[in-house]
């Protein structure tokens, strides 16, 4: 059962409505009043407000036992929009969402150099333009980066800075987020997971960062930092990482650490275009492991296996039900990072006599932060009473 608040329809009770209403598609208000513990009064209230705001509506209704038709609420998907710019080393991500999650424009641009939030201030003009979003209707923006590596915080753009010039341009609120835990809001979002349930998901990238949600909002720890998952040891001697530890698993499983191993293979230099960008090498070794050819898949395959450790021990402590896989790695060899996964957690997962650990494949992994981007900043608005964000 849901976790009951207090009667009184505060943000955190409107919260509560909104993601018990995206979660179940289509509900009633009796099944609203069983599901949270909220009072039929502060039903009513919380429910008629978010009709008149356009979030929710009703839509048909369903048979009752005591003979007179519920009426069935649902979130009204594109009533409001939310936008995320995912930023990479040489281009911008965009994409919009409608209430739901669902993608409503999606694209890539590259950056030039000057000034970022001229750049920004620009391609959100263009973009909303383009795809014909009134302005009124649109909940903010949030921006989305890598977690900068420890020691080199100054090598990336100063998002805040970014963020308090992007607000001061545009007039909408404007987050800042990290890419892995955007992806895990927009995974959640998008697959209408209930906030009952303990939620993560793990993005393969340059570096491996994990996001997690809990009661419908990011856990993000005590400086914004939760869900390194990249900077687990999984050894104790192992090699050393640039945050001080040794072992990190992101030095064995990374996207960076694949190709490493690639270039020093005997077989793959000579076979593989190895030689150019770090995202272009490991997509070269990527289709070779899913196309047959067995030395690429010996290596992204042990990689899987030294994550499936990790998460393993992320799952342990956390007691997660669902896992989902996302990022630029798993694009296209997600089902080796998969198939290892699950067959680790059936044999090791601490919980796997009391319950399934749901490991999934992301639908869209190349664009998995933008899109928890721009989830991030729609419940910003029409949830509130969850985490704040940075």
């Amino acid at each position: 059962m849901a976790r009951r608040e207090t009667p009184a329809a505060g943000p955190g009770s409107r919260a509560l409505i909104v993601d018990v209403v995206r979660s179940a598609t289509t509900i009633s208000r009796v099944e609203l009043a069983e599901m949270t513990g909220l009072t039929q009064p502060s039903i009513s209230n919380i429910v008629r407000d978010l009709i008149a705001d356009g979030v929710i509506h009703e839509t048909g209704s369903t048979d009752s036992a005591r003979g007179k038709p519920r009426k069935l609420l649902a979130i009204n998907p594109a009533n409001r929009f939310g936008l995320g710019f995912q930023l990479g080393p040489e281009s911008v991500t965009c994409v919009a969402i409608d209430l739901t999650g669902g993608v409503v424009g999606r694209e890539v641009v590259p950056l030039d150099g000057t000034d970022l939030p001229e750049q920004l201030t620009a391609r959100f003009d263009d973009f909303t333009g383009g795809l014909d979003l009134p302005r009124d209707r649109i909940e903010g923006l949030t921006i989305v980066a890598p977690t900068a590596r420890p020691g080199h915080e100054s090598e990336g753009p100063d998002l805040l800075v970014v963020q308090s010039a992007l607000a001061d341009r545009l007039k909408v609120p404007v987050l800042v987020e990290n890419d892995a835990a955007a992806a895990a809001l927009g995974e959640f979002w998008s697959r209408r997971v209930s906030r009952e349930q303990s939620f993560g998901s793990v993005y393969l990238n340059f570096g491996i960062g994990a996001g997690l949600v809990f009661g419908g909002a990011l856990f993000r720890g005590a400086s914004f930092d939760a869900g390194e998952l990249g900077h687990l040891s999984i050894q104790y001697d192992g090699r050393p990482c640039p945050c001080g530890n040794r072992g990190c698993v992101e030095r064995y499983a990374s996207m960076a650490a694949i190709v490493d191993t690639a270039r020093e293979h005997p077989d793959l230099p000579g076979r593989l275009r190895l030689d150019g960008t770090v995202a272009a090498a490991y997509d070269a070794i990527a289709r070779a492991a899913v196309s047959g050819d067995a030395a690429a898949f010996a290596v992204v395959d042990e990689a899987a296996q030294r994550l499936s450790v990790a998460v393993t021990s992320m799952v342990n402590l956390l007691d997660l039900g669902r896992v989902v896989l996302t990022g630029p790695a798993v694009a296209v060899a997600g089902s080796i990072y998969a198939r290892r996964l699950r067959a680790h957690l059936a044999r090791t997962a601490h919980a796997r006599h009391r319950h399934e650990v749901v490991v999934e494949l992301s639908a869209q992994p190349r664009d998995a932060a933008g899109i928890g981007a721009a989830a991030l900043a729609v419940q910003a608005s029409i949830s509130p009473g969850h985490t704040a964000a940075h």
